[in-house]
């Protein structure tokens, strides 16, 4: 535990002066300045980049889980939330298998082989 705020302070404190030393830099040499901006850039984009996806996943997660009937979606998504990858992999393998159509009463998704809309409640 403590190697892990040890590094967190470490990267907290890279991502706070990289642009100090960018700016310092880019005054005395402007190409080792785009550098360092294009460094720091990184800790950036990354992790906003990484949230994008996560919060796409958890909406396909979501919507899949609700067209299959699956009654506990949110706790499917808390699952892929904190495992990620692990976590898709286990839906994958535990949600229900089949293929989904389009309900004729309200045209969400929903299993070919299901009896009601797990949506609007009506039968086919």
């Amino acid at each position: 535990m403590q190697s892990c705020i040890k590094s967190f302070r470490l990267l907290a404190a890279l991502a706070l002066f990289c642009p100090l030393a960018a700016s310092a830099q880019f005054v005395a040499d402007p190409t080792g300045g785009a550098a360092g901006c294009a460094c720091c850039g990184t800790f950036f984009f990354i992790p906003i980049i990484f949230l994008a996806i996560s919060v796409a996943l958890l909406v396909w997660v979501a919507r899949d889980a609700k067209a299959r009937g699956m009654d506990s979606a949110v706790l499917w998504m808390l699952l892929v939330f904190f495992l990620n990858v692990l976590g898709l992999v286990i839906y994958l393998l535990a949600r229900p298998q089949g293929i989904t159509v389009p309900c004729p009463n309200c045209g969400n998704s929903r299993l070919q082989a299901s009896v009601r809309c797990p949506h609007c409640g009506i039968g086919s």
